[in-house]
């Protein structure tokens, strides 16, 4: 038998692979799904947390969906992510960050405390984090933006208090 809390754990992070197909958007958008994952990362449980950022990370793909989550303050919601323990969480952070990059959120996407994070990243011991944080340096960044956040950092161990996350 399942508790309250792991039923709601395998609904998440079933409701999560269901984002991964975009033959269900059209549904996930009917049933707002998009607002019960930004809910989730809030919340203290760790794993309510990763499978709703990991949703997230599938819609954002959506052009609908990531409009949805743009409107409801999503990137904000999404860069507290990038400061969770588990790197699951946080690859799914840069990457859902990187899918909500439109003309209209670089300025927002390219803020110092984000630039200085991803620079932090892109010196973690870990491949896939150190990887992608290159990449949404390179994608969602210019290079003047880069080298300004590395002077800022010149001094500093940390970006923002951001520890790097649990392998």
């Amino acid at each position: 038998m399942f508790s309250s809390t792991e039923a709601k754990e395998q609904v998440l992070a079933n409701l999560a692979n269901f984002a991964y197909d975009p033959k269900n958007m059209e549904y996930l958008r009917e049933l707002q799904v998009a607002d019960l994952f930004l809910d989730m990362l809030t919340e203290d449980n760790e794993n309510f947390v990763e499978f709703g950022m990991g949703g997230l990370c599938n819609l954002s793909m959506d052009p609908e969906c990531r409009d949805i989550i743009l409107q409801s303050d999503g990137i904000s919601l999404v860069t507290s992510c990038l400061s969770n323990r588990r790197e699951e969480t946080v690859l799914s952070a840069i990457t859902t960050l990187m899918n909500l990059a439109t003309p209209t959120t670089r300025s927002q996407l390219s803020e110092p405390g984000i630039l200085q994070c991803m620079l932090r990243f892109s010196l973690a011991e870990s491949p896939r984090l150190r990887n992608l944080a290159a990449v949404f340096l390179q994608d969602c960044c210019s290079e003047e933006q880069v080298r300004q956040a590395q002077q800022q950092m010149q001094g500093h161990q940390t970006a923002i208090g951001i520890p790097l996350p649990k392998e």
